[in-house]
């Protein structure tokens, strides 16, 4: 069996709600290439909220992504409304203005992490529209960390309280 036919296999074994990663109008395609990678190995849906900064089938996304993101369960949605109407779950904005560490932070597995655009993040009714912002402790005097690797130290934690690791989901 291929490395794709057996991801297809895993990737039919995730529980069929689990924590998912939402990009807000990405304009990085390297970084989006590499949450695609992330979510692929990880077993996580991805929402992709256009416009995307990029072209999708840009080399640079190809590239960052490897031959995994073609692997990665990725819904694009051509607007915040289509995407805010159709996507159940509680949304939880990543941000340096967030009032709660995520540490600090019970996530469910039904949770949508939602990641802002790396030039500007997300415009204020969507940051309104949230149901709870977070953010990742920092040195003082910092501005903040990469959109892929913020995305990925939540998830990470999102994961492990949700017992949402691939290996833990078989158990």
């Amino acid at each position: 069996m291929g490395p794709e036919a057996k991801f297809e296999q895993n990737f039919q074994n995730i529980h069929p709600i689990n924590v998912r990663l939402a990009l807000y109008q990405p304009d990085i395609p390297q970084n989006t290439g590499a949450l695609l990678r992330l979510a692929a190995c990880f077993g996580v849906p991805v929402e992709v909220i256009e416009p995307c900064g990029f072209v999708w089938s840009n080399r640079r996304l190809e590239r960052a992504g490897m031959d995994y993101a073609k692997l990665a369960l990725v819904t694009r949605h051509s607007s915040w409304e289509k995407f805010h109407t159709t996507v159940p779950g509680r949304i939880i904005l990543l941000t340096t203005t967030g009032s709660q560490n995520h540490i600090e932070t019970e996530f469910t597995s039904n949770d949508i992490l939602l990641l802002g655009r790396e030039s500007s993040g997300v415009p204020n009714e969507i940051h309104t529209a949230a149901d709870l912002r977070v953010r990742i402790s920092m040195a003082s005097g910092l501005r903040s960390l990469n959109v892929a690797i913020a995305g990925a130290i939540v998830l990470g934690e999102a994961l492990r309280q949700t017992n949402g690791f691939p290996d833990q989901q078989a158990k």
